[in-house]
């Protein structure tokens, strides 16, 4: 879509907590909105207006409704796609309580798949422009003290369902999978968060004790991933006096 002789280019952000900006602050022991989000370092750097309609614990079936309502009102000529992390977790309580069961998780993967196609369809039939993120890597480790409380009752519980931490990792890998593949499929441009992550030495020091939400410097690494693939996609929307 050529944006070089439009003003106030219009952008949704379209995702979970992590484009709303939230982190878990250690000092004060809860979940807050960190204020230099990426979004917010981003939009300081583009020749465009940003709608951020993310939510914290969206899943990509909450998400597909809210962009309906906002794509039509907002009329936006590009639509940041980005789930994937909420649907591909498991309620761990109900795992702990009862790991013989067969536990199934927020969004399956054949809904999750289908949903990301109707998503981009969506957009597209609106004239926009999608464009995917996939998800940045998590600390398995961290992530499995952090659901099971450190308890080790807890963690015995839900290993007996799990088999193995490592597999939270490789389940989180095949969510990710699919947003590539549906990308490829579909030729739409993706901003590979995974591999920015992955880049650094120690992608663990880029994510909050809970291991699966970036804390700052991670949203600087996403911000500055976002800002190079808009300068070799669309240079036209840069800011190039704030870069």
């Amino acid at each position: 879509m050529p944006f070089n002789n439009k003003q106030d280019i219009k952008i949704v952000v379209a995702g979970d907590s992590i484009s709303k900006g939230v982190i878990y602050d250690e000092t004060k022991n809860k979940y807050t909105i960190l204020e230099d989000n990426y979004v917010e370092l981003v939009r300081d750097k583009l020749n465009g207006i940003i709608h951020n309609t993310s939510r914290f614990g969206s899943t990509i079936m909450k998400g597909i409704q809210k962009l309906k309502k906002s794509i039509f009102n907002e009329q936006p000529d590009i639509v940041l796609i980005e789930y994937g992390g909420n649907d591909c977790d498991f309620n761990w309580v109900e795992i702990a309580e009862d790991p013989e069961k067969n536990h199934q998780p927020k969004t399956d993967f054949a809904t999750f798949e289908n949903t990301l196609l109707e998503t981009i369809d969506l957009v597209k039939k609106n004239k926009s422009t999608p464009v995917l993120m996939n998800l940045p890597p998590l600390n398995a480790d961290n992530y499995f003290d952090w659901i099971s409380k450190n308890n080790p009752d807890t963690k015995k519980s839900i290993l007996k369902w799990l088999g193995s931490v490592t597999k939270i990792y490789w389940w989180q890998e095949r969510y990710n999978s699919v947003i590539l593949k549906i990308a490829e499929q579909t030729k739409t441009p993706c901003i590979d968060i995974r591999g920015a992550f992955l880049h650094h030495p120690d992608y663990t020091k880029l994510l909050c004790i809970d291991g699966i939400h970036p804390n700052k410097e991670g949203h600087i690494v996403i911000a500055k991933k976002t800002v190079d693939f808009v300068k070799d996609k669309y240079s036209p929307l840069l800011n190039t006096s704030a870069l």
